[in-house]
């Protein structure tokens, strides 16, 4: 998937050819980058599962394969200058749909055996624990929300019901794909765009860890911090809040309405899912107990042997 992500980089200033209103070699790109921090992020998780290790090597190997079968489809269709997703106009076309659909839908449930056994696993560190599983349970619910986009839109079922049609599914909703889109990710600036919570969710994978890591980090400089119990309320305060803002950006999108054209129902609910954020982090907070050097030395002690565990 690295070596992908470079030849797909090269391929977008090379190739010129168009495809629903981007360059044919944006979809692979972003597809290897997200899949390289995706099978990264589940490698680590899984060497640090204590449950049925043997089944977490078996799940993540068929991450694997279905990432592969999945990409080389993509290549494939970008070489014949198709579209990947949604077509349906031969029956080639059709069957390489159908092959991915399946693939994600396997690769899915492999993700969720990995998370499964990360809930059972009995790691170290309540806080990093929680991050873990929380990150992994909120990614499956981005990666599941990806399943909206192979919905029939009105207008794709109003065809069909006149005869056999050439796409099913959408990612943009209330207008057609392709229209103007913002720069990079190619996000619909017209209307709903379903990619958006898919892809919210999924990297929740690797934003949660990476909190742990930075409040260990701080740890050092901040006694509040060293306290385990503290560290484990923020990364639950943190999952909420970010469950609640990928729960925002599906009602967005759903509703047919750009990222960056909020209505004032979308900036009210924004403005109270940060409000209770911050509550919960100035609790968080607020719940450190009271120490004493010799109790700070300790932690401290404890917060860097987690940091080279």
């Amino acid at each position: 998937m690295i070596l992908l992500t470079v030849g797909s980089a090269v391929g977008v200033f090379i190739d010129d050819r168009i495809i629903v209103g981007t360059r044919i070699w944006s979809k692979p790109l972003k597809f290897s980058a997200s899949f390289t921090l995706y099978g990264l992020s589940l490698a680590w998780m899984l060497s640090l599962s204590t449950r049925a290790r043997r089944t977490g090597w078996w799940a993540g190997t068929v991450v694997a394969a279905t990432i592969v079968i999945e990409m080389v489809i993509v290549i494939v269709q970008v070489a014949r200058g198709r579209r990947s997703h949604f077509n349906q106009e031969t029956e080639l076309d059709t069957t390489l749909y159908d092959v991915m659909g399946t693939t994600v839908a396997v690769l899915w449930g492999a993700s969720v055996l990995i998370a499964i056994l990360l809930f059972r696993s009995d790691l170290p560190d309540r806080a990093s624990a929680w991050a873990l599983r929380l990150g992994a349970l909120i990614a499956m619910i981005g990666a599941a929300l990806g399943f909206l986009m192979t919905t029939p839109t009105g207008e794709q079922q109003a065809a069909a019901a006149k005869g056999p049609t050439d796409t099913v599914g959408a990612h943009a909703v209330g207008v057609p794909d392709g229209g103007p889109s913002m720069p990079l990710t190619g996000w619909s600036t017209t209307g709903g765009d379903l990619r958006i919570p898919h892809f919210v969710g999924m990297h929740a994978l690797q934003l949660l860890p990476l909190l742990v890591l930075a409040l260990l980090v701080l740890g050092a400089r901040l006694p509040r911090l060293r306290d385990e119990g503290v560290r484990l309320r923020l990364v639950v305060t943190a999952a909420a809040t970010y469950a609640a803002l990928v729960a925002l950006v599906t009602w967005q999108a759903l509703r047919g309405q750009p990222l960056i054209h909020p209505d004032a129902a979308t900036l009210l609910t924004l403005a109270g899912i940060l409000a209770a954020g911050a509550l919960g982090v100035y609790t968080s907070l607020r719940s450190a107990p009271e120490t004493t050097p010799d109790t700070e030395t300790k932690t401290a002690t404890d917060t860097e042997r987690e940091l080279v565990r």
